[in-house]
């Protein structure tokens, strides 16, 4: 995302002059972006507005709300840059306003968004759990292919990837493998390929990792549980692993949570301190790994362990697990009042562009 020239920026109240100023300070992006006091976006006027306005018979002393586009194409942080590519190129623009809660944050250009990388890494997605916390609708269908946004979860986690470069998948199945199989085939309908693992037993995210096949690639792996909703970038978090040289990078998301209680300290029968209801932040397991491939052979076949687990035997022996915080969108959907939450949140992530 590029950050915003000040020079493309209008205040609402000024004139067409002033927003052809604006237009003219960057070629690359032919746009003023108007603004009004903190930050948010009201609209955009393009050299074509301006042009259209004065053949109107508008004067430069206009006030550009009068030829202002007050409902502007605008994206989130979370959209991805080859949805982003595909408006710009379907809508006919060069430039979309990035937003974050009404207020402009950034632009991107399509000059900017070039070429994107692509990777040959592994993704493993983890999709055989029962999904026993949101019965009953999961009693016939697997918890990946819920609908969340009307489209089910395991399908957005996949074009998720595939929009950030990745196109080799790997899927692990339990709980009613066949439905996803039938949904997903082979990933040709997705420009992707996508070979399954079946656990027979649930073997844990961990043990689960044991059935890759010796002929995968050693490159590093990225994993992922199939019932996490997230916005974060896997580009950054596998350049993260690579710069690091690690064993294994978990992504970690900060918890937050208040003690309902008052808190004391003391020294013996002394106190010393008191504090009302602290709030606490931790940093939580987010369910998203990148794993050096070497681990493939620290993992007995067929036996289960969790990933906790696997990466403890690994730090125990002094070998470098390293945490990589997000700050992005993510939701575990174990428990219905998150598959709820997730309902609610979708439209406004980006996703519905993919």
């Amino acid at each position: 995302m590029q950050s915003i020239s000040k020079g493309i920026l209008v205040d609402v109240k000024l004139t067409i002059r002033d927003a052809l100023l604006a237009i003219n300070s960057d070629p690359g992006i032919r746009t003023a972006l108007v603004i009004e006091s903190g930050g948010n976006l009201k609209g955009v006027i393009t050299d074509g507005d301006v042009r259209r306005a004065l053949l109107s018979n508008y004067t430069l002393d206009h006030p550009l709300l009068d030829i202002m586009n007050s409902s502007p194409i605008s994206a989130s942080p979370e959209t991805s840059k080859k949805a982003l590519k595909r408006i710009m190129n379907e809508k006919g623009i060069g430039a979309i306003p990035i937003i974050s809660e009404g207020v402009l944050i950034g632009v991107e250009t399509l000059h900017d968004l070039g070429t994107l990388n692509t990777y040959d890494n592994p993704v493993f997605i983890m999709a055989g759990g029962f999904g026993t916390r949101l019965r009953p609708l999961t009693d016939n269908c697997p918890k990946p292919l819920l609908e969340v946004g009307g489209r089910p979860l395991l399908e957005t986690l996949l074009l998720n990837f595939k929009n950030a470069g990745f196109n080799n998948f790997y899927i692990s199945t339990h709980y009613l493998p066949e439905m996803i199989h039938d949904h997903f085939g082979d990933g040709s309908k997705y420009d992707v390929k996508i070979t399954y693992v079946h656990e027979e037993q649930p073997l844990g995210t961990g043990g689960a990792l044991g059935l890759l096949p010796s002929s995968i690639n050693d490159l590093p792996i990225l994993m992922i549980n199939g019932d996490v909703l997230t916005a974060v970038d896997f580009q950054k978090l596998l350049e993260f692993h690579n710069q690091h040289k690690a064993i294994a990078t978990m992504c970690v998301k900060e918890y937050e949570y208040q003690v309902p209680y008052g808190v004391i300290k003391g020294d013996g029968t002394k106190v010393v301190s008191m504090e009302e209801k602290p709030l606490n932040s931790v940093f939580v397991n987010a369910g998203i790994y990148v794993v050096d491939s070497k681990i493939l052979s620290s993992i007995t076949k067929n036996k289960p362990i969790d990933m906790p687990t696997l990466l403890e035997q690994h730090i125990f022996n002094d070998e470098d697990v390293l945490m990589f915080p997000i700050h992005e969108y993510w939701l575990d959907i174990g428990r219905m009042e998150d598959f709820n939450k997730a309902q609610k949140d979708f439209s406004s992530l980006g996703f519905c562009q993919l």
